[in-house]
């Protein structure tokens, strides 16, 4: 957040957290996962009593665990084993599940192409028409599992889309973009009113991306049953050097927290808060938590599932946009299965395998017995915490000094 304001004759920091940029323009200095650590409680509590459980309108759910809506992630498998897991998926309704009846021809493709032609690749993959037949026959697959159904649409298709795959037994919708706010206009005629699409609905209308507190709370002030955070901190994204446009995690997961505490003291109605994107291992995890997220989204973390449609490769959403991609094709190897991933037992030293049991075990060491308690801890400013006395880790590639 920046505003013009009188400087002083010299740059000096000023009270409240503000930094002069230069004379005139006053900005305020925000903070990454990285940079912050979680301070053990005084009293502490055994792994095994913490309760990681999250709701989400009207679903309990064991783990806050989300897979990401990207095509390298979710397809009907992967929903029915989070699920079965305890966590939840949620499938893009405008990737390739959704364009083609059998799609592991185009998954392969993208898996197969060089560096220097992937992008184009995809965008001509992508260019295949949304087939309504799909959204409804993918929606049904899911439900014949027994799965909660969540999908994903962009705001621009979501009055067309939605209703369909409500209609076909979608238990949650989710509107996600890389940024958005509560209603979506545009001179050519395309409005999206998030209020309206809830009420017409009927189920639980989740909405992202956001990373301030002035665009949540217009958010949940609209109806959103749960509001998701995150412009740029994803593996795969490069909205960040593409268009200049972000908040670090750890400073707008607290700003969204910040939104949805206000809106329950005014309204009675909580909001959970999605920390999404920038979250790989079981760390990530408990930092994001700590600010004050309920449940996180994992892209590339569950991306390297065995279980994963990506073959070992992770993509974004916005990779295959036909003129302005914002994101990249990462590999990411196939590292275990998606309950070693979840539940372990860990085969890497990393952090990136058994994230519940990360999460249980730093509950236990703040004294937190909820998710709402670990929004209380104690964090500290500590950008230095991944590397020190690491030296030999890092020199040695081996665990906090593997590449991530």
């Amino acid at each position: 957040m920046a505003t013009r304001t009188e400087a002083p004759a010299a740059n000096a920091t000023i009270a409240g957290g503000g930094e002069w940029l230069g004379r005139g323009r006053l900005v305020r200095r925000t903070y990454s996962l990285e940079d912050v650590a979680l301070v053990p409680a005084a009293s502490t509590r055994d792994p095994e009593d913490v309760d990681t459980s999250w709701q989400l309108g009207p679903y309990v759910f064991r783990l806050p665990f989300l897979a990401a809506a990207m095509d390298s992630v979710v397809d009907v498998g992967m929903a029915e084993a989070m699920w079965r897991l305890g966590g939840l998926a949620v499938l893009n309704l405008e990737g390739l599940q959704t364009r083609y009846p059998e799609p592991a021809d185009a998954l392969a493709a993208i898996a197969a192409a060089g560096q220097d032609e992937v992008v184009a690749l995809m965008q001509r993959l992508y260019q295949a028409p949304i087939r309504d037949d799909l959204v409804v026959a993918r929606v049904g697959a899911i439900k014949a599992t027994g799965a909660v159904c969540a999908v994903s649409v962009t705001p621009a298709a979501a009055a067309r889309l939605a209703p369909i795959a409500q209609q076909a037994g979608a238990d949650m919708v989710l509107v996600q973009s890389t940024v958005i706010t509560e209603a979506h206009r545009s001179t050519r005629g395309r409005t999206l009113s998030l209020r309206q699409l809830a009420d017409r609905l009927g189920v639980p209308v989740l909405a992202g991306n956001c990373v301030s507190y002035e665009a949540a709370l217009g958010l949940m002030e609209a109806g959103a049953a749960a509001v998701f955070v995150g412009v740029g901190p994803g593996a795969a994204c490069t909205s960040r050097r593409v268009l200049g446009i972000g908040v670090p995690q750890a400073t707008a997961i607290c700003d969204v927290a910040a939104a949805r505490d206000d809106h329950l003291a005014r309204t009675g109605r909580y909001v959970p808060v999605v920390a999404d994107g920038g979250i790989a291992t079981g760390g990530d995890v408990v930092k994001a938590i700590a600010c004050g997220a309920d449940a996180v989204m994992l892209g590339s973390a569950l991306a390297r599932a065995v279980e994963a449609p990506g073959r070992g490769f992770h993509w974004g959403m916005a990779t295959p946009h036909a003129a302005l991609p914002r994101g990249t094709r990462i590999r990411v190897g196939t590292t275990g299965t998606l309950r070693q991933i979840l539940l372990g037992p860990a085969a890497t030293d990393d952090g990136s395998h058994n994230l519940a049991e990360a999460l249980r075990t730093a509950m236990g060491m703040c004294g937190a017995a909820t998710i709402r308690e670990m929004h209380r801890v104690e964090l500290v400013l500590a950008p230095q915490l991944g590397v020190e006395g690491k030296a030999a880790q890092f020199s040695q590639q081996v665990g906090q000094g593997r590449a991530r």
